[in-house]
């Protein structure tokens, strides 16, 4: 992501784009927000998550409901990867640019004190969610299914999508699509997320249309 702000020439952002195709990497440019695309989209799909843990919902639900969207690893072994109270400062970050659509989470940051949510092996490897991390969170009385989880997320994703296209953080849906393929490991035979939006009805149920005319459906 290149990023242009409000005092950035055309001398330089030619520059910036220039030396990223050099560096054999795609750019896109976006403007200057909070998150700019792969980390505005992924604070969505995280904050969602989190809260859905926050109310209620178990760890191993939140991660069924994200199987379809494909990516690489489920929220919380995202969170983990970046650092626990690194994805808290993120979701702050947006909470606070953005009130009224992404949550904070104070239970994300006492899960940043614990210094994990998932029990491991000796090699590392994945056994299930830590006894204390449940623990943390226990508490919410407003759980959801996965099916129910999935349909918000979804839904979430195409509304802030919209979003930042109608205010030019970039200008083109395949913009947001190459930003999560080639910076988030979005899975690319899928297409990106518009078109997988546009295919599950989030789009139409959100802003009444579609990211792409016509829709991109897929193989049959």
């Amino acid at each position: 992501e290149v990023v242009k702000a409000p005092k950035t020439d055309d001398a330089t952002l030619s520059t910036a784009m220039v030396t990223a195709a050099k560096l054999n990497k795609n750019a896109v440019i976006t403007s200057d927000t909070p998150g700019f695309v792969v980390n505005r989209v992924l604070a969505k799909v995280l904050g969602e998550a989190m809260h859905a843990v926050d109310t209620g919902t178990p760890f191993e639900v939140v991660e069924e409901s994200t199987k379809p969207f494909g990516l690489p690893m489920t929220p919380f072994e995202l969170l983990e990867l970046v650092g626990l109270k690194v994805g808290a400062h993120v979701l702050d970050t947006h909470h606070a640019a953005f009130p009224d659509r992404f949550f904070e989470s104070q239970n994300l940051h006492k899960l940043a004190e614990l210094g994990h949510i998932f029990e491991r092996d000796a090699k590392g490897r994945v056994k299930g969610i830590d006894k204390k991390a449940r623990d943390i969170v226990s508490g919410g009385t407003s759980p959801m299914t996965a099916s129910e989880l999935q349909t918000r997320i979804e839904n979430g994703l195409a509304d802030e999508i919209h979003r930042m296209l109608e205010s030019n953080v970039v200008s083109a849906p395949e913009d947001i699509d190459l930003c999560l393929i080639l910076g988030a490991g979005y899975p690319f035979q899928m297409g990106g997320a518009t078109p997988y939006l546009d295919r599950v009805g989030a789009s139409e149920r959100v802003f009444a249309d579609t990211f792409h005319h016509p829709p991109i459906r897929g193989a049959k």
